[in-house]
């Protein structure tokens, strides 16, 4: 049987047939960074093997999640987790082995079985304390525990998937990936201090996973991700179910405060007192079958737990008027939108794109709201090229007019793989698919195939210029002319081993990346798109990620610590080897950055809009801008521009650091499926146009923000 690859992140994926000497087996699961698949050692052990999804394993940023997500799984091996037998983070496609255990997980069980027993409940809780206690003595915080990460094997529960934990005695800090947590099951300090979470979060955590356990819904409830998340915060919590000998330790679990919750010895101890009152036989949960038959069950598990259908939810609209406008304005600057996509999910299958519909139209401000009829989830994502708004949605791409936000038209691009916003290349508009399984050339004014070229599985696609750049799964670069599709040059980048490219409008080169294991240096290597061959080559030290290239030819880097935290700008100039660096005052977690001349203005998580003179060598102002999770910032004349999740478009005075407009939310029924970076607004002319999480896409006035 020929080895396979991954190409992307469904369960149903082509897998590899080898994770280092483990044989591949069968598809326990899929999560947001990899497939977990159960496996056999040479002398038959069986294992739950999760190997990265290959488009990730590219990516610096998830590898290096994932070497933290292997070193506190080793650091917490124990009775209560899956044991690690063995990893290789700095594979191809990383990789990590567990012991398979077999059993469901909670959240399975209570699908297929609804809640638990009140004695059931009860060594549940004991079990969860008992692993908890042993996590945080090892220095570890989960963060996210929820019923999918909860395995009940025959001798008790097991805590899996350490993928966003940290270990509170490091220099660790929140999390910037695709997932920061499961807004149910996060404590409220999660949303309102992520960089002081702690133990006690775990411990809120197990009071929502028993709330859920008891009655198959969780302590704070609704469709959207920010109710909940404003809930979590403010509300007290539903504990309708929960029998009464557990009801008064869930409250304790849940309380707003951190110091305020109980220990995982003071729960044992507590839980002892309970016991007397419960029947002790062990609760041993039937096991799953897959379709050959054999038992179901492991871990690692997949990142998101699905919500019983049938389970009670508690009603939105007991929250009077005055609440809910109070809610609005809290919540605007409370969630965390990182990683929701993937926390919640499935979204409606996209019906088939036609031509000729009209938008749903809207005069506002001196400028346009469209809800394109187009298909497809979520935010749209836009560009401006060949005249026209180029947008595009999960199988599909669209334009729209720049003038009144007329749908131009429309084409479907047989993906989902939709991993930003068209580009127009070599004069033709071209879907950015990374991942997908075919490139293709629009036409500009019709939509209509010039070209299709169909792609290896686990191709990368990065544009630059006029060219395609397709990285294999091998490493092995391909340059396609934009306007034919043709080939221009093939072959590998010397010294990049897996090339991972950035490339700036109005630049010629393209720049690839390839940090240190250790994350002490980077090698930065120009690459001339057209040809291939390279332009120039250098190391610098640290973690680094290109954000932008000057006019001087100069490259803006942000310089990184191992939790993706960003410490310093540094500036690179070719022509001179002169590098210049410039400390921040504090670390931005999950920072990325746009530049206008030798200022760079970084956007952290959590809101915090910094602006640095390169030159200067100095921060000149810093803006909270209340968005947990911004868009990457767009400098334009004297103005930066930021979208928030939740559909908002701001504007800031470039100069003075002050907000000068925001628009409103427009959250939508879409709302749950927030992305984990929201697409960046796009400045054209006198107009900056957006999107929001109700799929429109609209316009307003530059010159006059505070009018929006």
């Amino acid at each position: 049987m020929a080895p396979q690859r991954n190409a992307g992140t469904d369960a149903e994926t082509e897998f590899p047939e080898y994770a280092g000497h483990y044989h591949l087996e069968s598809c326990l699961g899929s999560g947001g960074m990899g497939v977990v698949h159960l496996a056999r050692s040479t002398s038959g052990m069986k294992l739950a093997v999760k190997v990265v999804h290959a488009e990730f394993a590219r990516d610096p940023e998830f590898r290096g999640r994932f070497r933290q997500e292997v070193a506190a799984a080793r650091r917490v091996s124990g009775a209560f987790t899956a044991p690690v037998v063995d990893a290789d983070p700095e594979a191809d496609r990383p990789w990590m082995a567990t012991l398979y255990i077999p059993g469901p997980t909670l959240s399975e069980h209570v699908k297929r079985s609804g809640p638990m027993a009140p004695e059931q409940l009860r060594r549940l809780m004991a079990g969860l304390a008992e692993a908890l206690r042993d996590i945080h003595r090892v220095g570890v915080v989960h963060r996210d525990l929820k019923p999918g990460n909860v395995l009940l094997a025959e001798d008790g529960p097991k805590v899996i998937d350490f993928g966003i934990s940290r270990p509170k005695d490091s220099e660790l800090r929140t999390e910037t990936g695709k997932l920061i947590g499961t807004p149910p099951f996060m404590a409220p300090e999660q949303f309102r201090r992520p960089r002081e979470v702690g133990p006690a979060a775990d411990i809120f955590a197990l009071g929502s996973v028993m709330v859920h356990a008891a009655t198959g819904r969780g302590p704070f409830d609704s469709d959207s991700p920010y109710v909940v998340a404003y809930q979590v915060v403010h509300d007290e919590p539903d504990l309708t179910g929960v029998p009464v000998g557990l009801a008064s330790l869930v409250r304790r679990c849940l309380a707003k405060e951190p110091a305020d919750r109980p220990t995982p010895d003071e729960l044992m101890r507590e839980l002892r007192s309970v016991a007397a009152s419960y029947d002790t036989q062990a609760f041993i949960p039937a096991q799953r079958t897959v379709a050959d038959g054999r038992t179901d069950g492991g871990a690692p598990a997949p990142e998101s737990a699905p919500v019983p259908g049938g389970a009670a939810r508690r009603p939105v609209g007991r929250l009077g008027r005055r609440r809910w406008v109070t809610l609005v304005a809290a919540v605007l600057g409370l969630v965390l939108v990182g990683g929701l996509a993937a926390v919640w999910g499935a979204g409606r299958n996209d019906q088939a794109p036609r031509r000729g519909d009209a938008p749903a139209l809207t005069a506002a401000s001196g400028g346009w709201t469209a809800r394109p009829a187009v298909g497809g989830a979520g935010m749209p994502q836009c560009s401006y090229g060949a005249g026209k708004l180029l947008c595009a949605r999960p199988g599909v791409v669209f334009a729209l007019s720049l003038a009144d936000g007329r749908l131009l038209w429309r084409h479907a691009t047989g993906t989902r793989a939709t991993s930003g916003p068209p580009v127009v290349s070599g004069g033709l508009v071209q879907p950015y698919t990374d991942g997908g399984s075919r490139l293709a050339g629009l036409d500009p004014d019709t939509g209509e195939e010039v070209w299709r070229r169909g792609l290896p599985a686990g191709t990368t696609v990065r544009y630059a210029g006029d060219t395609a750049l397709l990285v294999d799964a091998g490493g092995t670069v391909t340059g396609v002319d934009g306007a034919t599709g043709r080939t221009r040059w093939h072959g590998p980048v010397p010294g990049q081993g897996m090339p991972f490219f950035d490339a700036f409008p109005g630049d010629s080169s393209a720049y690839a990346t390839r940090t240190s294991a250790d994350g002490t240096h980077t090698r930065v290597t120009a690459v001339d798109p057209v040809t291939g061959r390279v332009r120039w080559d250098v190391r610098l030290r640290g973690w680094l990620k290109p954000v932008a290239a000057g006019a001087d030819g100069s490259v803006f880097f942000l310089a990184f610590d191992s939790a993706y935290g960003a410490r310093e700008v540094v500036r690179h100039t070719p022509a001179t080897g002169a590098t210049r660096r410039v400390a921040l005052p504090a670390v931005l977690d999950g920072a990325h950055a746009t530049v206008r001349g030798n200022v760079v203005y970084v956007l952290a998580t959590g809101g915090s809009l910094d602006a640095v003179d390169v030159a200067a060598g100095r921060r000149l102002w810093h803006l909270e801008t209340s968005v947990s999770r911004g868009s990457l910032p767009v400098a334009r004349d004297e103005r930066v521009y930021l979208t928030a999740g939740d559909g908002r478009l701001l504007a800031v005075d470039a100069g003075k650091g002050r907000l000068v407009g925001q628009t409103p939310a427009r959250l939508g029924a879409d709302s749950a499926r927030v992305m984990s970076t929201p697409p960046a607004p796009v400045p054209v002319g006198a107009r900056v146009c957006a999107t929001a999480p109700d799929g429109t896409v609209f316009a307003v006035d530059g010159r006059a923000p505070g009018a929006w």
